[in-house]
């Protein structure tokens, strides 16, 4: 499969942590997440978490893994997956997925933004939070990321599921305003993001996307 011609990138959110995100103006990696005590439910291994504050990139050898915004490449995440089931033992949070907001942005857009402001990003062949990975910063390097992984539904085989986890990471910080869209799993969370962006400045259109859940 060829690189798209304009990928998209999807960060994960419980909808609780949303308001914080509008607040700030920005998603946070989860080193700003953890020194700033953000409210809000956190959905991630906490195992993996830490090894990801360890993690460093190979195209930015003192910038960790933990210390930027993560985004996978599709909204159907394995991660999600694994949410949903909410039978991981390394996995606290046990809500499921229909409390979790997807936010979308446009990937040169972001790249476009990160120059301007100086500010670092990479991408991954596989799974950051993983102990081996290859990374990039260059996006005439897209075709080495494994975009029919990235299109997979089935991800038994191993290689579809290193490929599926391929991730955009943005240094410190991921601006809000360049959230072009939210997808949510019902109604009644597209009325909890509503009310959450009520009065907010930058306020993307919510979609009910049931096909971006499992």
């Amino acid at each position: 499969m060829a690189v798209p011609a304009r990928p998209k990138i999807y960060h994960i959110v419980h909808v609780d942590r949303l308001a914080s995100i509008v607040l700030d103006g920005r998603i946070w990696s989860d080193a700003e997440v953890i020194a700033r005590a953000s409210p809000g439910t956190t959905i991630g291994m906490s195992g993996i978490k830490a090894r990801r504050l360890r993690t460093k990139l190979d195209s930015h050898p003192d910038l960790a893994v933990g210390d930027c915004a993560p985004f996978y490449f599709c909204p159907r995440s394995i991660m999600l997956y694994i949410i949903s089931m909410a039978n991981h033992p390394e996995l606290s949070y046990r809500g499921g997925q229909a409390p979790i907001v997807t936010l979308e942005a446009d990937l040169q857009e972001a790249v476009e933004w990160a120059g301007a402001k100086d500010r670092r990003w990479a991408f991954t062949l596989s799974n950051a939070g993983s102990s081996y990975f290859d990374d990039r910063d260059d996006l005439a390097d897209l075709g080495d990321i494994n975009w029919d992984a990235i299109a997979a539904g089935n991800f038994r085989d191993s290689e579809i599921k290193e490929g599926k986890q391929a991730e955009f990471l943005m240094e410190r910080s991921f601006p809000w305003h360049l959230v072009r869209r939210i997808g949510v799993y019902s109604s009644a969370v597209a009325q909890q993001v509503a009310n959450t962006l009520r009065g907010a400045a930058h306020r993307p259109p919510v979609e009910i996307r049931r096909e971006w859940y499992y």
